[in-house]
């Protein structure tokens, strides 16, 4: 994307060619209303605002917002099914709820005006990524409850582009639909991806000779090791959109195609910050914690402080004003503790990738069999690789497991092929302590 194309951007969206002044001055008199808003019409805020002896009107700068609660999956939850909508059920014009692994899945509503805003933020985050009226779009997440599927459908009818609505699974027609219809855009979680790319080697298809251009990957942390072997595998442009369920949906903030320096954040309908994870307390600007957010233009669900477990930090603006976020190193809540040693999922995903001999499928598991944690790695070995060197390659994961992480593991190559495939979200890790 060429300086050209940002200020055809910003001749659509003026907005994006705010200063940060404008952007902090829209954004509070924009969580003004939403705070009034949510204390007036859900029982859940009231009582936590008035428990934290504070109120709307105490809000007088951006930096007032510290002073209020955080929001959490527990409060939604606790409100289940529809306790924690801020307008009448009967102006819910849609519900989607995300997949809860334990206990009640968390729900989240949308007026017609959210759903509206929403499409406009994927239409926008399509555009920062490349995308085109009349580029055809290829959505292969989940339809349903899950935010995913929908989310990308009505975003990229609100871009002007035609929707190949696949959803996710049938890998076999996903090769034939993306060969037969020629998609310029994919949407897709990143492991999936690498499944469809299993499936056309298995067809002995080129991924390359795709019509495919632009691949818009989210749902699930992904590094830039996992970007380099998509973007070699079809010659694409592969960007990051991130979003969760309880804050709006894919589409909180997107990567621009010319920069790939991680998502901007779209700060006229979301205020970001980063705490720490153990205290809550505001770090410094630029240093890492978990992200939490504010939503400012939500009728039926905002929320506020929403706590979303995501570590990561803030940087400047780059393509915009607007802050972004570095990429997303784990989940507070999934990092795992190894004989003392703090690790993220994510970061054994990056070593594996810099094993040539590799491929980015993989199982962990931790026992604890005799009072000491013990991780065992099952990862697949590229079609390429031979038996005798699948030996060399796990005693190479080890050692980078060892320098970069400090953790010593039982690594096991498997053959290409072995390991189960996932269409959604990847699930890597089974703690059996």
């Amino acid at each position: 994307m060429e300086s050209h194309d940002i200020q055809e951007l910003m001749s659509l969206e003026p907005i994006l060619g705010a200063s940060r002044d404008e952007l902090e001055s829209l954004q509070l008199k924009r969580l003004r209303s939403t705070l009034q808003h949510a204390y007036a019409n859900n029982p859940s805020y009231t009582r936590k605002f008035d428990a934290a002896g504070v109120h709307p009107d105490d809000l007088r700068s951006l930096a007032d917002l510290a002073r209020f609660p955080f929001t959490t999956k527990a409060d939604l939850r606790e409100a289940y099914p529809f306790g924690f909508f801020s307008v009448p059920r009967e102006q819910v014009a849609r519900i989607h709820a995300s997949s809860g692994t334990t206990g009640k899945p968390t729900v989240v509503g949308y007026t017609r005006n959210d759903i509206a805003t929403w499409s406009n933020l994927v239409a926008r985050s399509i555009r920062a990524a490349g995308g085109r009226a009349g580029m055809k779009v290829h959505v292969a997440y989940g339809y349903g409850l899950f935010t995913g599927g929908l989310g990308a459908h009505y975003g990229a009818e609100a871009a002007g582009c035609t929707v190949i609505p696949m959803s996710g699974g049938q890998t076999e027609k996903q090769v034939q639909l993306i060969r037969d219809f020629a998609p310029d855009i994919i949407m897709v979680t990143p492991s999936y991806m690498l499944a469809i790319l299993d499936e056309f080697r298995r067809q002995g298809q080129d991924p390359r000779a795709t019509s495919l251009r632009i691949g818009i990957f989210g749902a699930e942390p992904w590094g830039d090791g996992m970007r380099a072997e998509i973007e070699s595998a079809f010659k694409i442009d592969a960007c990051d959109i991130y979003g969760l369920s309880e804050v709006m949906g894919p589409g909180v903030a997107q990567e621009f195609a010319h920069t790939k320096d991680g998502p901007t954040i779209w700060e006229d309908h979301f205020i970001a910050e980063i705490v720490d994870p153990a205290t809550g307390s505001v770090v410094a600007q630029g240093e890492p914690g978990e992200l939490v957010f504010t939503s400012l233009t939500k009728e039926a669900m905002p929320v506020i402080r929403y706590r979303t477990r995501d570590m990561t930090r803030l940087l400047p603006g780059s393509a915009t004003a607007m802050r972004r976020m570095a990429k997303i190193s784990g989940r507070s809540d999934d990092m795992l503790i190894v004989r003392g040693v703090n690790v993220f999922p994510s970061q054994i995903e990056e070593l594996i990738l810099r094993c040539k001999g590799l491929a980015p499928h993989y199982e962990i598991e931790i026992t604890r069999p005799n009072r000491l944690d013990e991780i065992s790695i099952v990862v697949e070995a590229r079609a390429d690789l031979s038996d005798n060197a699948h030996q060399a390659e796990a005693q190479l994961l080890a050692a980078k497991l060892k320098d970069n992480i400090g953790i010593s593991a039982d690594i096991r190559v498997a053959a290409w092929g072995s390991l189960p495939r996932s269409a959604g979200k990847a699930s890597h890790v089974k703690d059996r302590r």
